[in-house]
């Protein structure tokens, strides 16, 4: 008989090779073939169980084979949350069931329209915008202003296509289809000469609407006429005079018509051509009224030159034209032109203390109506109640007089009224005392303090309210169409895309938000621009616009499985007060892990964070230090189905397998999202299947020689095993650690403290996580395990291990492992 050290030693050399060999046996392969074939069938626990093949595969995969017929307790297993530290799976000790609910997902399958990464992304890409949005009001402003400065002739204003767009939204013109000759026409012509035009305009507007409405007249006139007639054949002859009166006075209006008018049967054709006419003159009105305003607020002269020693645009103008772009301008803002931005706010506050010093009394500060809702909002009154008699009550109060307005009813919510009073310098007629100003630089000073705290106060609340609702109504979303109907939620969106002002339909949106980005000719991608990508990465849609799964890198299972497996990694040894430090440094690290792992958008993307990369890698129990990125990458663009790929050929990717199949890259590296619904992920199906394999090598080997399997057994779980508990728990283990060390049969009566106690002693746990050392304590059990089962052993063998003729004593085969070992 072979030794058990030699077999074992032949399956491990190439384990893959061995494991390769178990997959082609015809029952074997027939079972790894159904499980392929039908996993992805299943949706629910109950499918799950009930297909025995499926069941039994997993569990024997799983090491629970003998529990398979407590189908109802699996399924708790199955249905476990393992998130949540209470859930069944998680309070039961034997960690096996934890790695068999982690292999499944029917807790978290669910297909959703977003994960709470990607609504929080939506709703920070909201905020962002409403945020950068006056940096980039006020970079325009500078631009505009320090650009036209520079601008010698109108040919260079019309060519320099960012002041076009500045300055032609300002009035109403498109920046993209505006006629070139005309702008420039108009700029370089007299203000008078294009009112001039626009009086010809409106003259011959006047009289192409006379003559239309002459002729209508002459309709209405022979249509009358026509209608007194048929009376006229009907009246009694006393109504008859009338009625003939009437007629000849309709007679009469159309004589004088037909006088003036081209004939009768020119009129439908005339009407028509003035119709037209009269758009085509009303649009040509609107036209030269814009074109004057251009003129009047740029300075050019007729040849397009600025005038010498003036500039393109007078700074008068330009605090003009930046009030309009700030204050009117369509589209300004993600909320519309309503929304106050800072910019907005700083002009408010220019005008306020510009206009404060030449206020002399109550009326003209409460009618000018931007001071009156400068105030409302520097001291924060309601804007709903406070109307200008407030103001004025409050600002001609008698403070001194308890029963004064500001006395009576500044109190409670309206305890600013009192604030507001100490900020003028009213009498109590409204008037100033001679020498005085309505504020003085501190009270001036304090309003507007109070005035750029307050100003965005609305605004905050409703970007507040939106993302509320929008984060409500997301999770009542059934398909595309539950976003697309809901005007809200479908503005919200938009805004934050800056996709507000593109007036897309909802057959648009829908063939945007469906496509499939892995596709260059998607239509998303066809369109070119960036924020239609941003826009369809933000949702979960499939082809057909139902809810999809969503395209991550990692699944959120695998996530949350890559993140624990960390943790426990780092904080598996040391003393207590090292394992909680250790712990905590670890539990920080997997929040960065799983935040940032939500954004990775390719393998590239992954590969060049390597604080990603390593903390993926130690999760699997590969030293970070040993694996460059290139090797990396070839690993995860292998094909794992590929027996002749990269990851299945090279000496060490068995070991690479459950990493590279917890994300989801293609050998491309883009993300490929999976099925909602899917009860596996790649990674549960990968680990399943291999876990089979191992479980079947280990069974056949075994059947001749329980050693083997005992030794293949350990060497799979080894880097599972954290403390000396973990070996007391698990008897397979333990008699490979009491085999190779010859400790005695009494051992397990001892209290389970002093089990562990001894095993400390006599092995170090840590030890086991050492490729090299684990071997050797493996080739230790294989020799030693023939000699306690009197196995037939070669001369040499039994030299190495100690064993003579007449056997050896358990006593001193522990002396003899202590001695080898350095026994403590």
């Amino acid at each position: 008989m072979v030794s058990t050290y030699l077999d074992f030693s032949r399956i491990t050399r190439d384990l893959r090779s061995s494991l390769n060999r178990i997959a082609q046996q015809p029952q074997i392969a027939r079972e790894i073939e159904y499980y392929k074939e039908n996993i992805g069938k299943v949706k629910t626990a109950e499918e799950f169980l009930d297909d025995y093949r499926l069941y039994s595969y997993a569990m024997k995969a799983h090491g629970l084979e003998d529990m398979t017929y407590a189908k109802a307790f699996m399924r708790k297993v199955l249905e476990s949350d393992l998130s949540d530290d209470n859930s069944f799976a998680n309070r039961l000790n034997d960690e096996r069931y934890r790695n068999f609910a982690a292999a499944f997902s029917f807790s978290s399958s669910k297909p959703v329209a977003q994960t709470s990464a990607q609504l929080d992304a939506l709703i920070g890409l909201y905020n962002d915008r409403i945020n950068n949005l006056d940096t980039v009001m006020r970079g325009e402003m500078a631009y505009f202003g320090a650009a036209m400065d520079l601008v010698t002739d109108v040919d260079q204003f019309l060519g320099n296509e960012r002041l076009r767009e500045f300055a032609f939204p300002l009035f109403d013109l498109d920046p993209k289809t505006y006629s070139h000759a005309e702008i420039r026409s108009a700029l370089t012509r007299e203000p008078a000469d294009l009112i001039a035009d626009r009086m010809a305009a409106v003259a011959r507007q006047d009289e192409a609407t006379k003559l239309r409405t002459d002729l209508g007249n002459r309709i209405t006139a022979l249509r009358e006429i026509d209608s007194l007639t048929a009376q006229l054949a009907d009246a009694p002859a006393a109504d008859k005079p009338a009625i003939q009166a009437k007629i000849d006075e309709q007679n009469a209006i159309v004589a004088d018509l037909d006088a003036r008018l081209p004939p009768r049967d020119q009129a439908p054709a005339l009407m028509a051509s003035l119709k037209d006419e009269l758009d085509t003159l009303a649009r040509r009105i609107r036209g030269v009224e814009t074109y004057i305003k251009l003129a009047e607020t740029f300075n050019f002269n007729s040849d397009g030159t600025v005038p010498a020693g003036e500039k393109a645009i007078s700074d008068a103008k330009k605090t003009m034209l930046n009030e309009r772009y700030v204050f009117t301008r369509p589209g300004t803002t993600p909320l519309g032109s309503d929304r106050l931005t800072g910019a907005g706010a700083l002009l408010n506050k220019d005008y306020y203390e510009g206009k404060i010093g030449s206020i002399t009394n109550v009326s003209d500060l409460v009618n000018d109506s931007r001071i009156f809702t400068y105030l409302v909002t520097a001291f924060g009154l309601s804007s709903t109640t406070t109307v200008r008699s407030t103001i004025e009550n409050i600002l001609t109060s008698d403070i001194n007089d308890p029963n004064s307005y500001v006395n009576k009813f500044g109190v409670g919510d309206n305890a600013a009224y009192k604030d507001l009073h100490a900020a003028f310098n009213f009498q109590a007629d409204g008037t100033l005392q001679p020498g005085k100003t309505a504020q003085d630089a501190d009270q001036m000073k304090k309003t507007s303090d109070g005035y750029m705290v307050r100003y965005n106060d609305k605004g905050d609340a409703e970007d507040a309210a939106q993302a509320k609702s929008f984060k409500l109504l997301v999770n009542t979303m059934t398909s595309i169409d539950s976003l697309l109907n809901n005007s809200s939620m479908r503005q919200f969106m938009l805004r934050a895309f800056g996709l507000e002002n593109e007036e897309l339909s909802s057959r648009t949106l829908k063939r945007i938000l469906t496509s499939d980005l892995n596709d260059p000719r998607s239509y998303a991608n066809t369109l070119r621009d960036e924020r239609y990508v941003k826009l369809v990465k933000a949702f979960n849609f499939n082809p057909d616009g139902t809810l999809g799964a969503p395209k991550l890198a990692q699944s959120q299972p695998d996530i949350m499985n890559t993140a624990k497996s960390y943790v426990i990694a780092m904080s598996r040894f040391g003393t207590d007060d090292e394992k909680k430090a250790a712990k905590e440094k670890a539990q920080a690290e997997a929040k960065y892990y799983a935040t940032e792992i939500e954004k990775v958008e390719t393998l590239d993307a992954f590969l060049k964070n390597r604080r990603l990369v390593d903390f993926a890698l130690v999760s699997r129990g590969i030293d970070p230090e040993t694996v460059k990125v290139g090797y990396l990458k070839d690993m995860f663009t292998s094909d794992l189905n590929d027996p002749k790929s990269f990851i299945n050929t090279d000496p060490d990717g068995l070991k690479y397998r459950e990493l590279v199949s917890s994300f989801n890259f293609d050998k491309d590296g883009k993300i490929v999202r999976g099925e909602a619904g899917q009860i596996q992920t790649r990674r549960g199906l990968v680990t399943t299947a291999d876990l089979f394999l191992n479980q079947s090598l280990e069974e056949s080997e075994g059947a001749d020689n329980g050693g083997i399997r005992l030794a293949l057994y350990f060497k799979r779980k080894a880097p599972e095993i954290n403390t000396a508990y973990d070996i007391l728990a698990d008897r397979a283990l333990f008699e490979v650690i009491k085999t190779a060390y010859s400790m005695p049969e009494g051992l397990q009566n001892a209290k389970i403290d002093a089990q562990a106690a001894y095993l400390e002693r006599a092995v170090n746990i840590k030890d086991l996580q050492d490729p090299e050392k684990l071997e050797k304590l493996l080739q230790r059990f294989t020799a030693l395990y023939d000699v306690e089962n009197n196995t037939d052993v070669s001369p040499g063998l039994a030299i190495l291990t100690g064993a003579g003729g007449g056997g050896v004593s358990a006593e001193t085969l522990l002396s003899l492992s202590q001695l080898r070992t350095g026994g403590r």
